[in-house]
């Protein structure tokens, strides 16, 4: 019993010890908790500060340049242009029919072939206009007969003068009839009016087809005629004369050049748009007739001009301004912008090449502000991103400016 007593003693005096000990730790003064997040808050806000354009620490505090992200103007080869969709024609196109009715005896053709003007494409059986174009030959002759023998007389005064204009009406007459059987037996062959390629006949040797009847269509595709219009808005811009490119979906990646040929002079009231007409050669004879076209007018020949990205404008109501950087400050700039594309937009007016334009950042900037640009930077002039691995201009280099030490544990 006196040693299970000593034992329970003990136990309580050591539980009274470690007590003790806990409550000495829990109520000593110590550093404040909060105190020491407020400084290191202000420590990391100090490092995210650089003045300067070379990446020179500043001092901590709210005071410090604002980082920002920069562009440096160059002049690029620009072209204005416009945007319009048309659909390819043919240069010369038509569709061969008959004068006459008769009997197909020939076709000199093959579907799809080439042809030269003046080939004979189809022959009508022309047995009938053959034999009228030979009796009207002999009465011509037997007039022209009768005419020589009546001038002969008539010379000698054996006839009297009205006989003799009776012989040249009749040799008149004659020639015209022989003429008239010479055109209709023209008109049994069916020739190619100009240079091209003719399509798929819709008749047979043997078909009986009466005038007018749709035989086949010959195209001339070593030159395409592209039709295709624009708001009215746009008459001053456009010219014959000027170069355009052309692009279709069925032929992807491929661009053909071609020249405005001709500019209607009615404007359409149904859409208030100019047609326009322009000429595309078809060297590789890739293209045919009936394609549908994307249509790119250059409106203007190439010309510097001054791109930036559309993210470094500030609009401010109607007016566009921009922030230059002139010796680590920030200007703020009105400036007058062109064409906007693929998130580009030209800027006509209020900067100049070699200029520094601020591209991000803008919205904690105010004129006059210090400014420095940014560490993870990497542009090059015009808003065009640079290789991989290198710096854009005015970009800050890796290790420029010593990261302040973090605040000692307490």
């Amino acid at each position: 019993m006196k040693h299970r007593v000593t034992i329970i003693a003990i136990g309580v005096l050591a539980a009274v010890a470690v007590a003790a000990y806990f409550a000495r730790d829990a109520f000593a003064p110590g550093p404040n908790p909060v105190a020491g997040v407020k400084a290191e808050s202000k420590t990391d806000a100090g490092s995210a500060f650089k003045s300067g354009a070379k990446g020179v620490p500043s001092k901590s505090g709210p005071g410090g340049p604002i980082p920002v992200e920069v562009v440096n103007l160059k002049p690029p080869s620009v072209k204005e242009d416009l945007q319009a969709v048309g659909s390819l024609r043919s240069n010369e196109s038509v569709i061969l029919r008959p004068e006459v009715s008769g009997r197909i005896a020939a076709i000199g053709f093959k579907d799809g072939q080439a042809v030269r003007k003046g080939q004979v494409l189809i022959t009508l059986d022309a047995t009938l206009n053959e034999a009228e174009v030979a009796q009207a030959r002999a009465e011509y002759d037997l007039a022209l007969s009768n005419l020589k023998r009546s001038e002969d007389l008539a010379s000698r005064q054996f006839i009297s003068s009205s006989a003799q204009e009776t012989a040249v009406s009749n040799a008149q007459v004659a020639e015209a009839k022989f003429k008239l059987a010479q055109a209709r037996l023209s008109k049994m062959r069916i020739i190619a009016p100009f240079d091209g390629s003719v399509g798929i006949r819709k008749v047979s040797l043997g078909d009986y087809v009466k005038d007018g009847t749709d035989l086949v269509n010959v195209e001339d595709v070593r030159v395409l005629k592209v039709d295709f219009r624009l708001p009215e808005v746009y008459l001053r811009q456009v010219r014959v004369g000027q170069t355009l490119e052309v692009s279709l979906d069925a032929l992807k990646g491929r661009t053909y050049e071609g020249t405005v040929f001709a500019i209607n002079p009615l404007v359409d009231t149904a859409g208030r748009a100019i047609v326009i007409r322009a000429l595309v050669r078809n060297a590789d004879a890739a293209l045919r007739p009936g394609m549908f076209a994307r249509v790119r007018l250059l409106t203007r020949d190439e010309s510097d001009a001054l791109v930036l990205p559309e993210q470094a404008l500030v609009p401010q109501g109607e007016n566009q301004y921009v922030f230059r950087v002139v010796d680590g400050k920030a200007v703020f700039t009105m400036v007058e912008v062109g064409q906007r594309r693929e998130g580009r937009v030209e800027i006509i007016k209020g900067v100049s090449a070699g200029d520094t334009i601020v591209t991000a950042g803008q919205l904690k900037l105010r004129d006059g502000m210090q400014v420095t640009f940014s560490a993870t930077q990497n542009t090059a002039g015009n808003g065009v991103p640079s290789k991989s691995g290198e710096p854009g201009p005015g970009a800050a280099k890796k290790g420029d400016g010593a990261m302040p030490a973090p605040p000692p544990k307490s």
